[in-house]
């Protein structure tokens, strides 16, 4: 009896610890109401209506850049979007941005057929990984998807709508600490929503 008693109360001391794989829950990057937590570089659109953060190409029709004013190492982030009129965007990860040069890796968001899930290294390799081309069919365009980004020392890895699309390692990725940011590429016409953009810090 008395062992039974001493399992069930360190049981309950245990419960009430977390490991260091739970360290953090999930917290929400956007509040619904305005860009708090968040900087704008660039002079194309970043605005809130109806509980969506919305990103829009503006009248110069160049690179624009949403990016979190803490930096995250290891995380996984969720977000929701919808692709509307050309959807060319991205989520940016362990980035530095100076105006509306950007330096680091995007999980691309991207029309049909460009690559969505693949990771990009801005000004520097280009491509690093793309997902295999069967797997475009997993972007709805015009609808509600979901992107996660798992990035965990040199590991990354991306899903959408519940689809993994790439899962590699890369040094120069494990050594880098930065930023979040979504794009709005160049070139005009772009118009991206997002919602629920979470995090756990890992």
């Amino acid at each position: 009896m008395k062992y039974i008693l001493t399992t069930i109360v360190l049981g309950f001391a245990l419960a009430g610890c977390k490991s260091p794989a739970q360290k953090s829950d999930m917290q929400s990057l956007f509040n619904g109401k305005d860009l708090t937590g968040w900087t704008i570089y660039g002079t194309e659109k970043w605005y809130v209506n109806d509980g969506l953060l919305i990103c829009e190409s503006g009248p110069d029709k160049g690179y624009g850049y949403l990016g979190t004013i803490e930096n995250f190492k290891d995380f996984e982030f969720t977000a929701d979007f919808k692709q509307q009129a050309n959807g060319n965007s991205g989520i940016f990860f362990r980035s530095n941005i100076v105006g509306t040069k950007i330096t680091g890796w995007q999980a691309e968001v991207a029309p049909p057929g460009h690559d969505t899930g693949g990771i990009y290294e801005s000004y520097g390799r280009g491509w690093l990984i793309k997902p295999e081309p069967e797997k475009d069919k997993n972007l709805k365009m015009g609808e509600w998807n979901t992107m996660k980004v798992r990035v965990v020392g040199p590991q990354v890895t991306t899903w959408l709508n519940g689809v993994e699309m790439i899962n590699f390692s890369d040094s120069k990725i494990g050594e880098a600490n930065g930023a979040i940011a979504l794009q709005i590429h160049d070139g005009g016409g772009i118009k991206v929503e997002w919602k629920n953009l979470m995090i756990k810090q890992l």
